[in-house]
């Protein structure tokens, strides 16, 4: 006769009566998932809970006793019974991760001696994968190499090195990597590579030219592209010169140049105006086995025009049409075409735009975009209207850039209407206004005294993805302010501070005049305190006309003191962050009661 289980659906084996207490034990699996953050590691794991059971019936976690055996039963050891499904994966090496897993996570202790002779180094890998923490795989992988003397794969220290050092842990990544070459592993080059970038993305310059030192006393030859990368990293956060630095160092001896190495060198000396440097780096290209190609050509030709000098950016364009190999794109024509139109020689900016269209070179949106605002500018709206039907000819539409540029232009030729008009037309289209174009038409609406109307534009500002500016709000405020209208003035500057746009220079000055105008001499000190609270310097004209507006109200004391500031300033021969902290320790102005 059979015992009646509790439970029925259980799921579990019941016991038959007569059957032997004694020391006859069976060992059962029960696969329990649950997703737990644990404050330990910060990540959310599967876990699978190992239980095994011995007559008395009782509920243990499963230990260093259990391991082996359930190891053995999901190698095909010898089983009393079958396995339910839910008991075991069916395959045993995925099975034995998730156990391994587990117990690392969950136990203090290890069977270490079983674990030595049956953790293989893929599965290793796969426990260190499963982890999904950099820490912790760390952890696991410091264990199994020293303690479980595993030969850890190649992919396991390119997986933990990348890893980490997409963590920041750029420390514990040089670790491995150090562990990587004691086990006779070579690293990979991209490898190399990320550490390197890893280091000075973190800021940490001298770390990353340590790391490179170390790899060529090793005699590990790195290709140009971990140091192009390295380069790449320094020219974005302008620090162009170290990145320099370290190409006269290592290049030639350690590393061979390439095409792009010289590129990415020129474009950051190119963006800090230092063109001298980069046609220098031009001259030595020849020495290192490379030749300018137009991507070197166009980047100074940009640096040129973009420093003014737009006349060396067109003998230079000229230079490219000379030799045979190598013929000017659009990027080097609308180069020298951009920078003749911001100086306003629409005339050479015109035949150069024939000579472009003649040598089958077909203009972008770029290109047109800069014809309309250099003839905007010079107040041919004529020929602004021809260049945009001809842009729409080509068959681009009309962008931001382009409506900016008519609005502005119109603005300019004195036809106020007429760019509201165009106002009303882009936001039809849904093109976003940007920050420039509500510019453009408050400063001409402040220019014919339609102060309401500029503040609209101010409050649909407001409400805009636009990224404010103080340029925009400062000739309302001025306007106002000349109106005699300064409450209104101070609540635009509230706006600007709710938008998070900090007054500027000219905003305190605009505010510092309005007020005393009005004779709220308080209110002029105290915009002249906050003005020097953030480093501006103010001009003879704020100096002059504030403190002879405080001997005309009676308050010498505090003239002669905004005097005296005024006065050190111009004569500390101090560099600009001396000078702004010693305007700020000299802000406490006293005011009479």
């Amino acid at each position: 006769m059979k015992t009646q289980d509790p439970n029925p659906n259980s799921g579990r084996p019941v016991r038959k009566s007569g059957q032997s207490t004694g020391t006859q034990n069976r060992i059962f699996i029960e696969n329990i998932y649950e997703s737990r953050a644990e404050p330990c590691d910060g990540a959310a794991v599967q876990m699978t809970l190992l239980f095994f059971t011995a007559r008395p019936t009782f509920w243990v976690r499963a230990s260093k006793i259990a391991i082996s055996h359930f190891h053995s039963l999901a190698h095909g050891g010898a089983r009393p019974r079958p396995l339910y499904d839910f008991e075991v994966t069916s395959n045993p090496e995925v099975w034995f991760v998730k156990v391994v897993c587990t117990l690392f996570l969950r136990s203090h202790s290890l069977d270490l001696g079983y674990l030595s002779k049956n953790l293989s180094p893929s599965i290793a890998f796969e426990v260190i994968k499963r982890l999904n923490n950099p820490k912790l795989g760390l952890k696991f992988f410091e264990l199994s190499r020293v303690s479980l003397s595993v030969k850890h794969s190649v992919w396991t220290y390119n997986f933990l090195l990348r890893s980490l050092c997409q963590m920041g842990l750029q420390d514990s990544a040089k670790l491995v990597f150090d562990y990587m070459r004691s086990d006779g592993h070579t690293p990979d080059d991209s490898v190399v590579e990320l550490l390197v970038s890893s280091y000075a993305q973190m800021g940490k310059l001298d770390d990353a030219e340590k790391f490179l030192n170390e790899a060529h006393c090793g005699e590990i030859r790195l290709p140009p592209f971990v140091y192009n990368n390295l380069f790449n990293v320094l020219v974005k956060q302008n620090k162009v010169d170290e990145a320099v630095c370290l190409f006269r160092k290592h290049m030639g001896s350690h590393c061979r140049p390439d095409n792009w190495t010289f590129n990415i060198l020129i474009r950051g000396l190119c963006r800090v105006g230092e063109i001298d440097k980069a046609f220098e780096l031009l001259s030595d290209m020849g020495s290192s086995g490379c030749y300018p190609d137009i991507v070197t050509y166009n980047t100074l030709i940009s640096g040129l025009c973009r420093a003014n000098e737009v006349d060396r950016g067109f003998q230079l364009l000229k230079e490219v049409q000379s030799r045979i190999e190598l013929s000017p794109d659009v990027i080097t024509f609308t180069s020298v075409i951009s920078g003749y139109c911001k100086l306003g020689k629409m005339e050479e900016a015109t035949v150069l735009f024939d000579e472009m269209i003649n040598a089958g070179v077909r203009p972008t949106s770029v290109t047109f975009n800069a014809m309309i605002d250099g003839f905007g500018k010079t107040g041919n709206m004529g020929s602004a209207l021809a260049m945009h039907q001809k842009m729409l000819f080509h068959g681009y539409h009309s962008d931001v850039f382009t409506f900016t540029s008519l609005i502005d232009g119109h603005c300019r030729a004195g036809k106020l209407s007429q760019g509201l008009k165009l106002w009303q037309e882009m936001n039809g289209k849904n093109v976003s206004p940007s920050a420039y174009t509500f510019s453009v038409l408050i400063n001409a609406l402040c220019k014919e005294s339609r102060l309401h109307e500029a503040r609209d534009f101010l409050r649909q500002l407001k409400w805009s993805n636009v990224v404010p500016k103080p340029f925009i709000y400062n000739p309302v405020i001025d306007g106002f302010c000349k109106a005699g209208n300064v409450d209104e003035a101070n609540a635009i500057v509230a706006e600007m501070e709710e938008k998070r746009c900090s007054p500027d220079k000219v905003t305190f000055t605009i505010l510092i005049l309005g007020n005393c105008m009005k004779g709220r001499m308080s209110e002029a000190i105290s915009n002249f305190k906050k003005m020097l609270a953030i480093g501006c310097a103010p001009d003879s004209i704020t100096v002059n006309s504030l403190t002879s507006c405080l001997m005309k109200a009676g308050m010498p004391n505090e003239a002669h003191h905004i005097k005296q500031i005024a006065y050190n300033d111009l004569n500390s021969g101090m560099s600009p962050s001396g000078r702004t902290d010693h305007m700020k320790a000299n802000a406490q102005i006293p005011v009479a009661v």
